[in-house]
């Protein structure tokens, strides 16, 4: 084992695997998550992002339907880091807060940091309501069915609540 540690450098340990929600129900969805893939792919190592799935909203229902998909990738930015370049994105892609729950031209949220716990007034991860929101399990059970989350809860146990989901990939 010690030979393994101390072929990793400081910047290897500093990594954290993250999974990020993207998610969008105006100016052409599909086009405004893409765009928000391509932006993340710039900073984030090892890019990996799930099938795009169409959803209905939560919240308001008198709003159009989401595109919705999760991303997978190691960075070592700090959490507040990445939050602060997620919401950079949504604001160059003319993010607007109208309404909770309501529609916008994209969402970018952090579901999980690495295994961390964190919160405060800016940030609670894991995220808070990824438990019941079937637009981030079967995302993310489509990256890593084999995730244990950071409470020690197996992705796969929650998936089995949504694998008969009625959301359309794109």
């Amino acid at each position: 084992m010690p030979f393994l540690l101390a072929s990793l450098t400081e910047t290897d340990m500093m990594m954290k695997t993250v999974y990020i929600a993207l998610g969008s129900n105006l100016d052409n969805p599909l086009a405004q998550v893409k765009q928000a893939v391509e932006s993340l792919k710039t900073f984030a190592i090892n890019f990996e992002i799930s099938p795009f799935y169409g959803s209905k909203p939560v919240g308001p229902q008198d709003q159009p339907d989401y595109v919705n998909a999760v991303a997978k990738f190691d960075t070592d930015l700090t959490a507040l880091e990445l939050l602060d370049k997620l919401q950079s994105i949504e604001n160059a892609q003319g993010r607007v807060r109208i309404r909770r729950w309501g529609e916008r031209t994209l969402d970018l949220d952090i579901i999980l940091y690495g295994d961390e716990r964190i919160h405060n007034e800016r940030l609670t991860v894991p995220h808070i309501e990824m438990q019941n929101r079937e637009f981030v399990i079967v995302p993310m059970y489509d990256l890593n069915p084999d995730l244990v989350l950071p409470s020690g809860q197996k992705l796969a146990e929650i998936y089995q609540r949504f694998k008969h989901h009625q959301m359309v990939t794109f």
